[in-house]
């Protein structure tokens, strides 16, 4: 090895030179650095999170040009491509974070043994958790099947290493010429939509980036930490951080949102309480692979749910009658994102008032969410529809009514979203269907023409999911 092979940086999910310890420990040997992206189909996330993908590769690119170099995105296998760019570069080493979904997890363990049989150093890095998915354990040594004694303690074990700086200087290797056809440059990467567009609601609502993850977090503890525990379930509110997406491309880490908490002399207990349902999460798909197809309850095998593809259909596009629901529904399309409060209330109609199998709604929002991991989606789920580890009763059914009249009050979030309604007053926007035809005809709403009637009725509803539960439990 000489001074001139490089160390290969591969970046997956990472997008971020500020407390990268792979590329922070590649900088350190002296060597110059080969950063590499490969698109590769057996990693590929959802229609949302692909157009992210696009933005924060963008964004990665501009980051290393400012210090002179560039990121090369490869398409094809990472298993081979990897090894031989290794190969032929002459590289001294390949540098990675780590991630815990399982088929992640299954190509970095083969390519790790393939490149040491090639004698390359395969290093990988913490970074993506507070703590590594399987530290937290109980006194017996075993994995936390319950949020609170998981989250207390992981408290105890300590708050997460000092994030790193960002490297000061980089050098950079140039890509060999035998990878040239493998290399794709941003106009064929194939991530964005194009017939139809449907991404003009994220590209207003969001920009990918390291720099724009940061100004998110000052916005958020500049204006929105010390009433977070008050407003966080107001939806019409700017109440939640809207960190998930930049948390889950790596944009930004969990240590150094932690922190930055800490730093802001503010109470943040409630909110990093929340970052700690997140590291439950990776924490279970650790321990269940299958997290996103099987029932963690095996009770809930047997429980009859229904084939309705038309309820699904309504309820996917926000046509169910029922405008709490509708609104969460149509904010999801239109900006790849739903508010936390609304994401329950929408998750519990689906599987309770619909019955409807929860892996269809979870395959739903895998393909429409900006911040969809394969951790915290499928658990959100089970917990919505009773069937995982530690998740609320499937006899606990939200009614989406009373939700809306306690959480958007005025009607303000329903009314954005659900602009058919913007003039029904709000002692009846939360449930139009039993309002006066002539008082809606005065406010530009016929019901059936201008906005559906609910498709199922509550009660109705309610009496044969809670039928089933008790079928189920007999």
């Amino acid at each position: 090895m000489t001074r001139s092979n490089p160390v290969i940086v591969w970046f997956r999910e990472d997008f971020r030179l500020a407390d990268n310890a792979a590329l922070l420990a590649a900088v350190e040997t002296g060597q110059p650095v080969l950063c590499v992206f490969v698109l590769d189909a057996a990693t590929f996330p959802g229609g949302a999170a692909r157009w992210w993908l696009d933005g924060a590769l963008r964004a990665l690119d501009a980051a290393l040009h400012a210090h002179g170099g560039t990121l090369h995105v490869l398409r094809g296998a990472a298993g081979s491509l990897i090894p031989e760019l290794a190969r032929d570069s002459g590289a001294a080493a390949v540098h990675w974070n780590r991630r815990y979904d399982p088929v992640g997890r299954g190509v970095d363990t083969a390519l790790k043994a393939a490149l040491r049989q090639s004698d390359v150093a395969a290093h990988s890095f913490a970074g993506a958790l507070l703590h590594e998915p399987w530290t937290i354990r109980t006194r017996q040594g075993a994995p936390f099947q319950m949020f609170t004694p998981f989250w207390r303690a992981a408290c105890a074990f300590g708050g997460p290493r000092p994030p790193l700086s960002a490297p000061s200087e980089l050098s950079f290797a140039r890509l060999p010429e035998t990878l040239e056809d493998s290399r794709v440059a941003p106009a064929g990467f194939g991530l964005l939509p194009v017939a139809p567009d449907w991404a003009a609601g994220l590209r207003e609502d969001w920009e990918p980036g390291e720099t724009a993850a940061h100004a998110c977090l000052t916005r958020f503890l500049g204006d929105g930490l010390a009433a977070y525990g008050r407003v966080r379930d107001i939806p019409a509110a700017e109440g939640t951080s809207r960190l998930s997406p930049y948390l889950r491309f790596g944009h930004i880490t969990p240590a150094q949102v932690w922190q930055a908490v800490a730093q802001s002399g503010q109470e943040g207990t409630k909110f990093l309480a929340e970052m700690g349902w997140r590291e439950f999460a990776w924490s279970l798909l650790f321990q269940h692979e299958d997290l996103a197809r099987r029932n963690l309850r095996g009770t809930f095998d047997a429980l009859p749910w229904r084939t309705d593809p038309e309820g699904l259909r309504a309820w996917q596009t926000g046509r169910t009658g029922y405008p709490l629901v509708d609104a969460g529904m149509r904010q999801l399309w239109r900006t790849g994102w739903m508010h936390n409060r609304v994401r329950m209330v929408v998750a519990s109609f689906l599987v309770k008032h619909l019955l409807i199998d929860w892996r269809q709604g979870e395959a739903w929002f895998a393909d429409t969410l900006v911040d969809h991991d394969p951790a915290s989606n499928p658990m959100n789920w089970q917990w919505s529809a009773g069937t995982g580890v530690d998740a609320a009763p499937f006899f606990r059914i939200m009614s989406p009514v009373l939700q809306s009249e306690k959480f958007d009050p005025a009607g303000d979030y329903i009314r954005r979203w659900v602009p058919e309604l913007a003039d029904v007053p709000a002692r009846l926007i939360h449930a139009p269907w039993v309002a006066d035809a002539g008082v809606l005809g005065t406010c530009g709403v016929v019901l059936g023409r201008d906005y559906p009637l609910p498709i199922e009725d509550h009660r109705q509803a309610r009496a044969r999911a809670l039928a089933a539960w008790t079928a189920l439990r007999n």
